[in-house]
């Protein structure tokens, strides 16, 4: 029989609800609506299913603030991770939300209606209060910390939930396990003690043989249990994670492991975090839960130290273990002995004896440049799934992103650099120059700050998908202001490689050999708002290259360019 779940009852809103589901999606069409975002719904799904019991809601001010200080909520029970709908006070108003308000839930991708959610209470968080107790910190380096002060409203919103619809899945569906569902399937199958595996990274040998041991030794079988929600940025997408994993499945001993998605949003909070794991895959119905080194670590801070210690969660986890219910397997850390072609745990093995490993760096690498991946380090079938979606520098997008003044030589240097590219062949080109793009994909927008803005994000985002699809990039807008640029980076960086070219031409060389009149209408007043005259540009502290069209020629800046593309690889031969 499966772990009980946490609290006791698994809160399954979902079947609790289903006998009201007309009535209740009638209501929601004429009520005001929160459209969730991603976290949200991540969270709103795992509230729905159970997985997130004894939780029947959106945590109101007594729970979070018992959570937070106390790792509990109001009743005492044990939870470690606050759970909160965060709206901006503008949406507030809007929706005119108060105490007893009943408000719609909709989702983002297609609008359905969910749930319905009741006010219990609308209260302001000490967000730096929440930064350090939850996650050990206020340094904007942890991701979910600087998710908290940027992006999450500034006002929560508490109150319980009635669910009318679950949320649509177009992507492995026949993995996508309710808690419920998941401890039918433990049933069905007759397994009593259950190993859950959390990972948000691709499994190799080390990972199967770790997990065998762990389910060996504590006479139970496997719930490889990977997050699909939201993951550290910079993960490698789940699509290629979960065809790694179908890939890796049948080389498990006949019937001892089990595939199952998890929708969660990850904090990346370390000990809280991992105490929180352990409830969700008790909710799912595991009797073991292995807990990593420096499990769900956001790695290091703004300081280039280790937010956790390596064995933090761990020792957090035990500590609650009695509450939890939930058995804690240590992460043991095997490694590969080519004497005997096996895998054994590194604290087991005698001294002086040869290893052989690959480290995640080397493995990027390999991926990267080609060259082979041993066997004893992965299987095939996996390689041949991480090769697929990680194909070598030479087939992979970049941006060459170039920032100056109005008449610098950076469209030049973009026309140039363009044919350069397309005469080495080898990949596609695709060219956004300022003007066009304004013409083009912002002819609505003006100059204010705020528009620029957007501007410049339209920019990144086209640059992005071109990128991901193994186009060259260059864009070439003015793009002042350092934030945007900034933004335009991590845009891009989700998908390949991107440089910010500063073309330093002088503002006086610009303006000295302005062929159309432009800076002179500006000296005017007949433009307003112009970069250089009555607007400012601020100067990239760290780019990865600057040129300037006042001592150089273009063809000795675009061959810097390529000097440059060729050092990392991007223009070898395939």
């Amino acid at each position: 029989m499966a772990n009980p779940p946490h609290g006791g009852v698994l809160k399954d809103l979902l079947a609790r609800d289903f006998p009201r589901q007309a009535e209740l999606a009638a209501e929601a069409e004429n009520l005001p609506a929160i459209v969730l975002t991603e976290r949200q719904l991540c969270d709103l799904e795992l509230i729905l299913n159970g997985g997130f019991s004894p939780l029947e809601g959106f945590m109101n001010e007594a729970d979070y603030n018992g959570v937070v200080k106390e790792n509990r909520l109001a009743d005492g029970v044990l939870f470690s991770m606050p759970i909160t709908l965060d709206l901006s006070e503008e949406t507030i108003k809007d929706l005119g939300l108060k105490a007893g308000l009943r408000v719609t839930l909709r989702d983002l991708r297609d609008d359905r209606n969910l749930a319905i959610l009741t006010v219990d209470d609308i209260y302001k968080p000490d967000k730096v209060l929440e930064a350090k107790e939850v996650f050990g910190s206020d340094d904007e380096a942890h991701p979910a910390v600087k998710y908290l002060f940027r992006t999450a409203g500034e006002y929560y919103v508490g109150g319980k939930i009635e669910a009318i619809n679950r949320l649509q899945h177009y992507d492995f569906v026949d993995l996508r396990y309710t808690p419920a569902e998941l401890r039918l399937h433990f049933d069905k199958l007759g397994w009593s003690r259950v190993v859950a595996f959390q990972t948000r990274n691709p499994m190799h040998r080390a990972h199967r043989e770790l997990t065998v041991r762990a389910a060996r030794s504590h006479h139970a079988n496997v719930l490889i249990h990977p997050v699909v929600g939201l993951t550290k940025p910079g993960d490698i997408d789940h699509f290629t994670r979960v065809r790694v994993y179908k890939a890796l499945l049948p080389r498990y001993p006949n019937g001892m492991a089990v595939l199952g998605l998890l929708p969660l949003a990850m904090r990346m909070g370390g000990p809280r975090e991992a105490i929180w794991h352990a409830i969700i895959r008790k909710n799912h119905g595991a009797t073991h839960f292995i807990v990593g080194r420096d499990h769900a670590g956001p790695g290091k801070n703004s300081q280039g130290v280790d937010f956790y210690g390596p064995y933090d969660a761990q020792y957090a986890v035990e500590k609650y273990r009695d509450e939890l219910g939930i058995e804690v397997v240590p992460f043991q850390m095997v490694t590969y002995l080519p004497d005997k072609d096996e895998y054994a745990p590194i604290d087991q093995i005698p001294k002086d004896t040869r290893t052989l490993n690959i480290s995640g760096t080397e493995l990027r690498s390999r991926l990267r440049s080609g060259r082979d991946i041993p066997e004893w380090f992965s299987y095939p079938e996996v390689v041949k799934v991480l090769r697929e979606s990680h194909p070598p520098r030479a087939a992979q997008g970049f941006t060459v992103f170039l920032t100056g003044y109005q008449n610098s030589g950076k469209d030049q240097i973009a026309r140039a650099l363009q044919v350069t590219l397309n005469q080495q062949g080898g990949r596609s080109v695709s060219m956004l120059l300022g003007e066009t793009v304004r013409s083009e994909l912002s002819s609505e927008l003006g100059f204010s700050r705020e528009d620029r803005s957007k501007n410049i994000a339209r920019i990144a985002f086209v640059a992005g998908e071109l990128t991901r699809s193994g186009t060259a990039v260059i864009a070439s807008p003015i793009a002042p202001f350092a934030v945007d640029r900034q933004a335009a980076r991590e845009t891009v960086e989700k998908y390949g490689d991107f440089f910010l070219v500063h073309v330093a031409t002088p503002l006086e060389h610009c303006e000295k050999t302005d062929k159309r009149g432009i800076y002179a209408r500006a000296r005017k007043g007949e433009i307003k708002g112009f970069t250089g005259v009555d607007d400012p540009y601020e100067t990239p502290v760290k780019p990865d290259l600057v040129v300037d069209c006042e001592k150089q020629s273009v063809r000795s800046i675009v061959h810097q360019i390529v000097l440059m593309l060729e050092g990392t690889g991007l223009l070898d031969r395939l």
